[in-house]
């Protein structure tokens, strides 16, 4: 063949290839994301569906052949590069599956579409979105982190740790349009995937620990408009002002973040969205009162941000127990009673049933083995140990730090009995899975003068170290009374998440680099893998050319190697990675 014909080859070649690509690359729509389950295959939006699920129906690996799952292909990732105060970038994005393309990000926000199925890991394409590594990662509290793109029509959003908020073309990565919608001059970062919900993109923010003033923003994608922004930290005035007792504007810096992505009920239209610690995290003694919104979940009306209802779970939060994790909607009996729900695995170790349409409490039960900061919780959800004609909360016993007794030990630990990686609920076994960390830590106080706030600069009013090692577990709980009716205990704290199928199976990645697969109803081993780095993502399933894959992101990032490492040794041994695992029968 001459080189005349060879470059015709070529480019009809090409032609197929983006034409090809062009029609798998649909729109998404908000009806497609409303009935995102019914699109088996795929997994079109961060938690699977709206209700944040994290569920399969996908039933061709399950307990009789799990046995038999196999890698199929391996995709290496960027991302690993140093910036700021972290030596590395780490991996704990949820991929996006539509049509036989997967779209994930590496934790500097790279976002790559690679063709799977047949192809086993074809990059289509590569956005770079320069962010500003030294700028971004030296105000990264918790890690170099991305967890994720959402699709919208033909475009692909996501966020980047440097404050952006970027719109590209679906089919070849082109950046359409990016707007600053947070701001890294005063410790504000954006770790948390989007979430779509009509026509505009709600982002949530970190920072808490360098005293920000928390909020929960949407964008109007047609337009590029901020269509309302909701502060966590009310002003003087506002609703919930009143628990902010101090006389120094200690809300100005409250913390409040938002780096968990929200769940949308679109019965209600609301969008249900958890906020995290206030500021200084220990040393509440500075900002007397239950600070509201901190340690909640708010009922945003999805058109207004207005709040239309929330949950606080620990008042005057002593011990950085953010309320900051995923909340899962689920249908189900309460005492005999149809109810709908808002499950919600908290960091304080109690897990909740909240009603979510109105916010009342309707059950909390522990999910860890050693919880001592309250001996329980009372008629209403609020913790036994509180005291509410006191503004300033020291909780159970020596549990908690403060100025006159400096140092405090907590379980769990300020890492919390789960952390931000998600839950998972089986809608047709009716179980509700909790990634756990089984710990206690030491927290030490250090006290906080009014007018020292810093931009870019901790405030966190203390620190912690670790004085035992820390293990994990997932466990089952029956969401109609709140029960753990099975436990799997692991070597280490479960820091990636889990998903379910309808194979009855549980996915579970742990982070010495061990993926594995559970039997759903006794949580008993039945399959696992050793990937030799890191799992610090949640694995998804999914299928391609009518066969099922499962597949986890690699690569051991965030706080853990930087501050709890001396809590779980052997942790690290564990290199820096940025791998794509798939498999399949």
């Amino acid at each position: 063949m001459n080189q005349k014909n060879k470059s015709i080859c070529l480019l009809v070649a090409s032609i197929l290839t983006a034409s090809s690509f062009a029609a798998v690359a649909g729109d998404v729509s908000h009806k497609r994301l409303l009935n995102a389950d019914k699109e088996v295959g795929n997994w079109l939006t961060h938690h699977k569906n709206f209700e944040a699920h994290r569920f399969s129906k996908l039933e061709e690996v399950n307990t009789k052949n799990v046995k038999n799952l196999s890698l199929a292909w391996t995709f290496q990732l960027g991302g690993i590069q140093a910036g700021g105060i972290w030596p590395h970038g780490g991996l704990e994005g949820t991929p996006i599956v539509e049509d036989g393309i997967m779209y994930v990000t590496d934790g500097w926000g790279s976002v790559y579409a690679i063709s799977v199925g047949d192809d086993k890991g074809k990059l289509l394409w590569k956005m770079d979105p320069e962010t500003d590594k030294d700028w971004g990662g030296a105000v990264a509290c918790c890690g170099v982190n991305n967890r994720g793109v959402a699709l919208w029509k033909d475009k692909i959003v996501s966020h980047t740790l440097d404050g952006r908020l970027i719109v590209a073309n679906k089919a070849t990565g082109k950046i359409e349009w990016e707007k600053e919608v947070a701001d890294p001059s005063v410790g504000e970062t954006l770790t948390a995937a989007p979430l779509v919900v009509k026509d505009m993109v709600i982002t949530g923010v970190a920072g808490a620990e360098y005293g920000i003033r928390g909020w929960i923003a949407a964008t109007d994608l047609s337009t590029q408009k901020e269509l309302w922004r909701t502060y966590t930290i009310p002003k003087p005035g506002e609703k919930g002002s009143e628990t902010w007792k101090d006389d120094y504007d200690a809300w100005k810096n409250g913390g409040g973040s938002t780096w968990v992505t929200g769940s949308y009920d679109a019965e209600t239209n609301m969008i249900l969205w958890g906020v995290g610690n206030p500021g200084p995290d220990w040393d509440n003694e500075f900002r007397p009162g239950d600070n509201l919104y901190t340690n909640s979940v708010v009922a945003l009306d999805a058109d207004t941000g207005a709040i239309d209802w929330h949950f606080q779970y620990t008042p005057n939060d002593p011990f950085d127990y953010d309320g900051v994790n995923e909340n899962v909607l689920v249908d189900t009996k309460i005492d005999g009673k149809k109810r709908k729900v808002m499950l919600h695995a908290n960091r304080n170790g109690f897990a909740y049933a909240i009603d979510r349409a109105t916010g009342e409490f309707l059950w909390g039960k522990p999910f860890v083995d050693r919880l001592t900061w309250t001996p329980g919780l009372d008629s209403k959800g609020k913790p036994v140990a509180y005291k509410p004609n006191q503004d300033v909360q020291h909780y159970a016993g020596q549990t908690a730090a403060s100025r006159t007794n400096k140092e405090g030990v907590s379980c769990p630990g300020n890492m919390g009995g789960k952390n931000w990686p998600p839950t998972t609920y089986n809608p047709e076994a009716q179980l509700w899975y909790i990634p756990v960390i089984e710990s206690c830590n030491t927290q030490i106080n250090e006290e906080t003068k009014p007018g020292t706030w810093q931009a870019r600069e901790w405030w966190t009013g203390g620190g912690l170290k670790q004085h035992e090692q820390i293990t994990g577990s997932v466990a089952a709980v029956d969401p109609k009374t709140g029960k753990v009716v099975a436990k799997h205990h692991t070597q280490y704290p479960q820091l990636g998440g889990l998903v379910s199928t309808a194979g009855n199976l549980v996915f579970v990645g742990n982070p010495d680099g061990r993926l594995s697969a559970l039997d759903g109803k006794s949580l008993e081993e039945l399959w696992s893998f050793e990937t030799g780095a890191g799992l610090n993502a949640p694995p998804i399933t999914f299928s391609a050319n009518g066969k099922q894959y499962v597949a986890i992101m690699a690569g051991l990032g965030g706080a853990w190697p930087k501050w709890f490492v001396d809590g779980t040794k052997g942790l690290e041994k564990i290199e820096p990675s940025s791998t794509l695992y798939v498999f399949s029968l």
